[in-house]
Protein backbone atom coordinates (compact mmCIF):
# COMPACT_ATOMS: atom_id res chain seq x y z
CA UNK A 1 0.00 0.00 0.00
CA UNK A 2 2.79 2.54 0.57
CA UNK A 3 3.75 1.58 -2.74
CA UNK A 4 1.14 2.39 -4.42
CA UNK A 5 0.42 5.75 -2.53
CA UNK A 6 3.69 7.19 -3.62
CA UNK A 7 2.72 5.88 -7.14
CA UNK A 8 0.01 8.04 -7.10
CA UNK A 9 1.29 11.13 -5.40
CA UNK A 10 3.63 11.51 -7.08
CA UNK A 11 1.49 11.32 -10.73
CA UNK A 12 -0.53 14.56 -9.51
CA UNK A 13 2.57 16.41 -10.11
CA UNK A 14 2.10 18.60 -7.22
CA UNK A 15 4.94 18.13 -4.50
CA UNK A 16 3.82 16.83 -1.42
CA UNK A 17 5.64 15.64 1.66
CA UNK A 18 4.81 11.41 2.20
CA UNK A 19 5.23 10.66 5.67
CA UNK A 20 4.78 6.96 6.40
CA UNK A 21 4.71 4.35 9.39
CA UNK A 22 6.22 1.73 7.26
CA UNK A 23 8.94 0.47 9.16
CA UNK A 24 6.92 0.51 12.47
CA UNK A 25 4.48 -1.63 11.11
CA UNK A 26 6.89 -4.28 9.36
CA UNK A 27 9.17 -4.69 12.79
CA UNK A 28 7.25 -7.36 14.97
CA UNK A 29 7.66 -9.14 11.56
CA UNK A 30 10.90 -8.57 9.60
CA UNK A 31 13.93 -5.98 9.16
CA UNK A 32 12.48 -2.86 7.10
CA UNK A 33 14.69 -2.27 3.88
CA UNK A 34 15.08 1.32 4.53
CA UNK A 35 16.63 1.58 0.96
CA UNK A 36 13.45 0.77 -0.60
CA UNK A 37 11.30 2.60 1.78
CA UNK A 38 13.74 5.67 1.32
CA UNK A 39 12.81 5.11 -2.60
CA UNK A 40 9.01 5.91 -1.85
CA UNK A 41 8.68 7.79 1.21
CA UNK A 42 9.87 10.96 2.21
CA UNK A 43 10.23 10.56 6.16
CA UNK A 44 9.08 7.49 7.93
CA UNK A 45 8.51 6.41 11.69
CA UNK A 46 10.45 3.43 13.46
CA UNK A 47 8.80 3.76 16.79
CA UNK A 48 5.94 4.16 18.98
CA UNK A 49 4.22 7.59 19.10
CA UNK A 50 5.76 10.67 20.73
CA UNK A 51 3.60 11.84 24.29
CA UNK A 52 4.18 14.68 26.25
CA UNK A 53 5.99 13.22 28.84
CA UNK A 54 9.66 12.57 29.98
CA UNK A 55 9.49 8.90 29.78
CA UNK A 56 8.23 8.93 25.77
CA UNK A 57 11.16 11.61 25.19
CA UNK A 58 13.87 9.27 26.56
CA UNK A 59 12.13 5.83 24.81
CA UNK A 60 12.80 7.28 21.31
CA UNK A 61 16.24 8.39 22.33
CA UNK A 62 17.10 5.19 23.64
CA UNK A 63 15.64 3.01 20.69
CA UNK A 64 17.10 5.51 18.22
CA UNK A 65 20.67 4.88 20.09
CA UNK A 66 19.92 0.82 19.78
CA UNK A 67 19.25 0.59 16.30
CA UNK A 68 21.66 3.35 14.72
CA UNK A 69 24.10 1.33 13.05
CA UNK A 70 20.73 0.39 10.75
CA UNK A 71 19.01 3.47 10.36
CA UNK A 72 21.73 6.40 10.68
CA UNK A 73 23.32 5.74 7.21
CA UNK A 74 20.14 6.01 5.04
CA UNK A 75 19.17 9.35 6.16
CA UNK A 76 19.16 12.46 4.27
CA UNK A 77 18.22 14.58 1.55
CA UNK A 78 14.91 12.91 0.35
CA UNK A 79 14.43 10.81 2.73
CA UNK A 80 14.82 11.36 7.04
CA UNK A 81 14.17 8.65 10.06
CA UNK A 82 11.42 10.18 11.88
CA UNK A 83 11.54 9.80 15.96
CA UNK A 84 7.86 11.16 15.80
CA UNK A 85 8.01 14.18 14.57
CA UNK A 86 5.89 16.22 17.06
CA UNK A 87 7.34 18.81 19.32
CA UNK A 88 5.91 18.61 22.67
CA UNK A 89 7.43 21.73 23.56
CA UNK A 90 5.15 24.38 25.06
CA UNK A 91 2.65 21.75 26.81
CA UNK A 92 2.47 20.77 30.37
CA UNK A 93 4.19 17.76 30.47
CA UNK A 94 7.83 18.46 29.94
CA UNK A 95 10.23 20.98 32.30
CA UNK A 96 12.25 23.30 31.15
CA UNK A 97 15.38 21.52 31.02
CA UNK A 98 13.70 18.88 28.87
CA UNK A 99 12.29 20.99 26.60
CA UNK A 100 15.63 22.11 25.60
CA UNK A 101 16.32 18.26 25.41
CA UNK A 102 14.08 17.51 22.81
CA UNK A 103 14.72 20.63 20.71
CA UNK A 104 17.95 19.38 20.52
CA UNK A 105 18.34 16.04 20.00
CA UNK A 106 15.72 16.08 17.71
CA UNK A 107 18.21 18.70 15.75
CA UNK A 108 20.77 16.00 16.01
CA UNK A 109 18.72 13.60 14.79
CA UNK A 110 17.27 15.29 11.15
CA UNK A 111 14.02 15.03 12.55
CA UNK A 112 11.03 16.44 10.64
CA UNK A 113 10.00 19.33 13.42
CA UNK A 114 6.41 19.65 13.51
CA UNK A 115 4.78 21.32 16.77
CA UNK A 116 2.43 19.80 18.74
CA UNK A 117 1.04 21.92 21.13
CA UNK A 118 -1.65 24.35 21.85
CA UNK A 119 -0.30 28.19 20.47
CA UNK A 120 -2.98 29.99 22.30
CA UNK A 121 -1.34 29.07 25.35
CA UNK A 122 2.30 28.28 25.01
CA UNK A 123 4.76 30.50 27.00
CA UNK A 124 7.36 33.10 25.55
CA UNK A 125 10.06 31.03 26.88
CA UNK A 126 8.78 27.84 24.69
CA UNK A 127 8.07 30.23 21.78
CA UNK A 128 11.73 31.59 21.61
CA UNK A 129 12.73 27.87 21.94
CA UNK A 130 11.03 26.69 19.05
CA UNK A 131 11.94 29.71 16.85
CA UNK A 132 15.89 29.28 17.76
CA UNK A 133 17.47 29.61 14.25
CA UNK A 134 20.93 28.32 14.96
CA UNK A 135 19.26 25.06 16.55
CA UNK A 136 16.91 25.10 13.34
CA UNK A 137 19.79 25.75 11.19
CA UNK A 138 21.35 22.52 12.85
CA UNK A 139 18.48 20.77 12.40
CA UNK A 140 17.90 21.89 8.31
CA UNK A 141 21.65 21.27 7.51
CA UNK A 142 22.05 20.73 3.79
CA UNK A 143 24.26 18.45 4.38
CA UNK A 144 21.73 15.90 5.46
CA UNK A 145 23.57 13.91 7.94
CA UNK A 146 21.63 12.25 10.74
CA UNK A 147 23.24 12.32 14.06
CA UNK A 148 24.40 9.63 16.64
CA UNK A 149 25.52 8.52 19.99
CA UNK A 150 29.35 8.13 20.45
CA UNK A 151 28.93 7.47 24.56
CA UNK A 152 26.99 6.80 27.23
CA UNK A 153 27.71 5.80 31.29
CA UNK A 154 25.26 6.03 34.21
CA UNK A 155 24.83 9.77 33.67
CA UNK A 156 25.95 10.87 30.39
CA UNK A 157 25.73 10.95 26.52
CA UNK A 158 27.56 11.97 23.80
CA UNK A 159 25.96 12.39 20.44
CA UNK A 160 27.17 14.34 16.99
CA UNK A 161 26.17 15.36 13.81
CA UNK A 162 28.35 16.00 11.21
CA UNK A 163 27.73 19.14 9.59
CA UNK A 164 28.50 21.20 6.44
CA UNK A 165 31.22 22.97 5.94
CA UNK A 166 33.74 20.26 8.31
CA UNK A 167 31.20 21.73 11.06
CA UNK A 168 30.15 18.93 13.51
CA UNK A 169 26.84 19.59 16.36
CA UNK A 170 27.50 17.83 19.86
CA UNK A 171 25.27 17.39 22.22
CA UNK A 172 25.84 16.59 25.86
CA UNK A 173 22.85 14.65 28.02
CA UNK A 174 22.88 14.40 31.18
CA UNK A 175 20.33 11.90 31.60
CA UNK A 176 20.19 11.86 35.47
CA UNK A 177 17.00 12.94 36.98
CA UNK A 178 17.56 13.37 40.29
CA UNK A 179 20.60 15.97 41.82
CA UNK A 180 22.27 19.13 40.82
CA UNK A 181 24.13 20.31 37.79
CA UNK A 182 26.82 17.81 36.34
CA UNK A 183 30.57 18.11 34.66
CA UNK A 184 31.19 15.95 31.84
CA UNK A 185 34.77 16.03 30.19
CA UNK A 186 35.82 14.77 27.29
CA UNK A 187 38.85 15.35 24.57
CA UNK A 188 37.74 16.95 21.53
CA UNK A 189 39.55 14.40 19.35
CA UNK A 190 36.84 12.36 20.59
CA UNK A 191 34.66 13.99 18.24
CA UNK A 192 34.66 13.34 13.94
CA UNK A 193 36.68 10.32 14.15
CA UNK A 194 39.45 12.79 15.27
CA UNK A 195 39.08 15.08 13.07
CA UNK A 196 36.12 17.77 14.03
CA UNK A 197 38.99 19.49 15.98
CA UNK A 198 42.37 18.85 13.98
CA UNK A 199 44.08 21.22 14.38
CA UNK A 200 41.97 23.75 15.97
CA UNK A 201 38.29 24.86 15.80
CA UNK A 202 36.23 27.36 17.35
CA UNK A 203 33.11 26.02 19.78
CA UNK A 204 29.66 27.78 20.40
CA UNK A 205 26.85 27.22 22.64
CA UNK A 206 23.70 26.60 20.77
CA UNK A 207 21.61 25.60 24.02
CA UNK A 208 20.42 26.09 26.66
CA UNK A 209 22.09 29.87 25.86
CA UNK A 210 24.01 30.87 23.08
CA UNK A 211 27.46 32.06 24.15
CA UNK A 212 31.05 31.49 22.11
CA UNK A 213 32.97 29.39 24.11
CA UNK A 214 36.58 30.36 21.94
CA UNK A 215 39.13 28.98 20.15
CA UNK A 216 40.65 24.68 21.12
CA UNK A 217 43.59 22.77 20.22
CA UNK A 218 43.11 19.43 18.79
CA UNK A 219 43.96 17.91 22.27
CA UNK A 220 42.03 19.72 24.83
CA UNK A 221 39.52 18.56 26.64
CA UNK A 222 36.37 20.14 27.01
CA UNK A 223 34.69 20.72 30.70
CA UNK A 224 30.55 20.79 29.86
CA UNK A 225 28.15 21.36 33.01
CA UNK A 226 24.14 19.97 32.54
CA UNK A 227 21.68 20.02 34.01
CA UNK A 228 19.33 16.81 35.39
CA UNK A 229 17.56 15.93 32.10
CA UNK A 230 18.89 18.55 30.53
CA UNK A 231 21.33 18.67 27.03
CA UNK A 232 24.03 21.05 26.18
CA UNK A 233 24.09 21.76 22.21
CA UNK A 234 27.43 22.98 20.62
CA UNK A 235 28.55 23.88 17.36
CA UNK A 236 32.26 22.71 16.87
Amino acid sequence: GYRLMSVALNKTGRSIVYSCEWPFYLRPVQQPNYTEIKHYCNHWRNFYDVYDSWSSIKSILDWTALHQDTIVKIAGPGGWNDPDMALVIGNFGLSWEQSVTQMAMWAIMAAPLFMSNDLRHISPEAKCLLQNKEVIAINQDPLGKQGYQLFKDKNFQLWERPLSGRAYAVAVLNHQEIGGPQNFTFSLTFLGNGLACNPACSIRQVLPASRDWGFYSWISSLSVEVNPTGTVLLKV
